[in-house]
């Protein structure tokens, strides 16, 4: 995968199922080594027998060129990438070549891969595009804005894949504590590891329960998911679910294991494996263009609710739940720890200092039973403890505009109210270092994986959910569910200091939308642009997202008394139509994001690329069209 490049570095990140004696790793121009190192050189993370990552940051003194095409490639034993993987090449190419933009005017970016939805997968249309495209036409990166992996929705065919490549790969094992399970190799043979791991899961306390627990006089799950029956667990099994879901190579490995239903599955359960088995091969078949485009597209990510467990951090009573019970908060952190390896390190490898790393490397898989190494455990303990204390998730990127890409589920503005009301998506301190990050620059682009704008009427269901003390029933999270948090957002935007035009890009939601947004009573408005995509595999249900468009369209119109009752502080908000047929303003298709920009930063094209090759664009609407439109016009409490 090529992850954070800029002109002065360039990231690979790659697994290998061992760690070769001799190889070299080079980034080259017309046959001109512009970088190499050797493949030992990089930063090796041992996660199992027969499996390595390794993360190779190549540094250019001089700077690598923009705006051409460069090439690099893995020498290991004499034979390059051509001769290993060659199906990770386009037509007429030896190795992968990619483009280092001197600007970032043209972004692909989405969210939601959900592997077993029955939908299509746009990340594969994506590489249909580039495929057919001049390189000098490519989108510069690719912004994937959350739920890379669903651990919280888990297939059982998908399950039984990743036991079985935990056994290939040997991965590493674990112990738990106070868990109905000693370690992590108990799962293969465990009665309820397959559709029943709710009941392996950690309950609540009887003191921390809400009104909802003595209503039904049980305690609650901690884990708040309608689908935990396949929830991940292990680290070994979180890593396992990424590698399946971004390379065919660990689908070949597993396909010798006879992949029937596991015993003990009821006709429904048996009926819906079937059902996922087929929707899972359609999903299999796509995965070499997948990790064809990753191999060329320079690749940015941030985690959102599912890469972990959804609701993750959603309230005060949550977060104390699940953090005080050893079980809970090894599972979160096995979560947080694979979210590193396989995300976060290649998005900004310098944010991790060698103190980190040594506890990593310390953590790493060694040969021998776990569970005869107490040390071993302690040091995989201190690696998740490591991660969970982690406060620069946050990254930038150093283009034009100016990269921002925040984290929204770590540092949250706790509410004091109640403690089952939804936290800030980020606290003062983090939207500190967020206004930091964007003075002294023009513009930029902003990347948040729950949209900052998003529709009334559904914020307002969360807002009643909240009330009704059930917050996880419809996911009531969103930036003005928060008065610190969304007060203080909107004072960054109206700071002097900071930019003039904002793109902000969001996934999260399922459906796809994009907004105007100006400031009210300024000379000289800040401009910004909520811009929506989601998601590459996954869709809002129907007909429920048809019925609350009508409503937001109905009880929020300009002239309505609910939209005068729920104004945005000093904000006019104008939707863009899509240009599909019909008054529909959501688009609820499994698609990816395409955005250029202008010189300023503005966006110049707003649109998607849809599954089945079809383009959407949201077109600026004229001056007429946006005094008649009876759609936001409003401002924000």
């Amino acid at each position: 995968m090529l992850r954070r490049t800029t002109q002065h570095e360039v990231t690979l990140w790659s697994v290998l199922t061992q760690k070769p004696d001799d190889g070299t790793v080079s980034v080259y121009q017309h046959n001109q080594i512009l970088a190499s190192m050797p493949l030992s050189a990089g930063h090796w993370f041992r996660i199992g027998a027969h499996a390595w990552v390794v993360l190779h940051h190549l540094r250019s003194a001089h700077g690598f060129p923009v705006d051409r095409p460069v090439s690099y490639d893995i020498q290991i034993n004499g034979s390059g990438i051509a001769d290993i993987q060659p199906d990770v090449l386009y037509d007429n190419e030896r190795a992968p070549s990619f483009c280092i933009p001197s600007k970032a005017t043209h972004i692909a970016h989405g969210s939601c891969r959900h592997p077993h939805h029955r939908c299509d997968d746009a990340l594969v249309t994506l590489d249909q595009h580039l495929a057919t495209t001049p390189m000098t036409q490519w989108p510069n990166m690719l912004i994937m804005s959350g739920d890379q992996i669903y651990a919280d929705d888990v297939a059982t065919p998908m399950l039984q894949r990743i036991r079985r490549l935990i056994a290939v790969l040997d991965l590493k094992n674990e112990s738990f504590e106070d868990a109905p399970i000693v370690d992590c190799r108990a799962l293969d043979t465990h009665p309820d590891s397959y559709a029943q791991r709710g009941k392996l899961l950690p309950n609540q306390r009887a003191e921390r329960g809400n009104r909802l627990e003595k209503l039904f006089g049980q305690p609650l799950p901690i884990f708040t998911s309608k689908t935990v029956s396949n929830h991940l667990i292990s680290f070994a099994e979180h890593v396992a679910m990424y590698l399946l879901v971004w390379s065919p190579v660990p689908w070949k490995l597993t396909d010798s294991a006879d992949h029937q239903p596991p015993s003990g599955l009821t006709d429904d359960q048996r009926a819906r494996y079937q059902q996922e088995k087929a929707t899972l091969d359609v999903f299999r078949a796509g995965l070499p263009q997948v990790q064809r485009l990753f191999a060329h597209l320079s690749t940015y990510m941030i985690f959102d609710d599912h890469d972990i467990t959804d609701d993750w951090n959603i309230t005060v009573g949550w977060e104390q739940a699940a953090y005080f019970n050893p079980f809970s908060r090894r599972i979160i952190g096995n979560g947080l720890m694979a979210y590193w390896l396989c995300q976060g390190w290649g998005n900004a490898p310098d944010n991790f200092s060698q103190d980190f790393l040594t506890t990593a490397r310390q953590s790493a898989y060694q040969p021998i039973d776990i569970r005869d190494s107490d040390t071993q455990t302690e040091a995989h303990q201190a690696m998740v403890e490591q991660c969970l204390r982690f406060e620069h998730w946050h990254y930038t990127v150093p283009t034009t505009p100016h990269l921002v890409v925040l984290d929204t589920r770590t540092r949250r503005w706790r509410s004091e109210s109640r403690m089952n009301k939804p936290s800030g998506l980020m606290d003062w301190e983090a939207l500190m270092d967020f206004q930091h990050d964007l003075l002294r620059h023009d513009s930029a682009v902003i990347v948040s994986a729950a949209p900052m704008f998003g529709v009334k009427f559904i914020e307002v269901l969360q807002r009643v959910a909240t009330w009704l003390g059930v917050p996880t029933v419809v996911d009531a999270e969103n930036w003005m569910a928060h008065p610190g948090s969304a007060n203080t957002l909107l004072s960054i935007f109206r700071h002097q200091r900071t930019p003039t035009n904002y793109v902000i890009l969001s996934g999260d939601v399922h459906y796809s939308f994009a907004y105007d947004i100006r400031i009210r009573f300024r000379t000289h408005s800040p401009r910004l642009w909520q811009i929506t995509a989601s998601g590459f595999k996954n869709r809002f249900p129907e007909p429920l997202l048809t019925v609350c468009e009508w409503c937001d369209r109905v009880l929020f119109s300009p002239l309505s008394p609910l939209n005068w009752l729920t104004k945005r502080k000093r904000m006019r908000i104008d939707r863009r139509d899509p240009d599909t047929p019909g008054p529909k303003r959501l688009v609820n298709a499994s698609a990816v994001g395409l955005v250029t920009l202008n010189e300023d930063g503005s966006p110049h094209t707003i649109g998607l690329l849809k599954t089945d090759g079809q383009r959407v664009a949201f077109p600026e609407k004229t001056n007429t069209e946006s005094t008649r439109q009876l759609g936001y016009r409003d401002s924000h409490r």
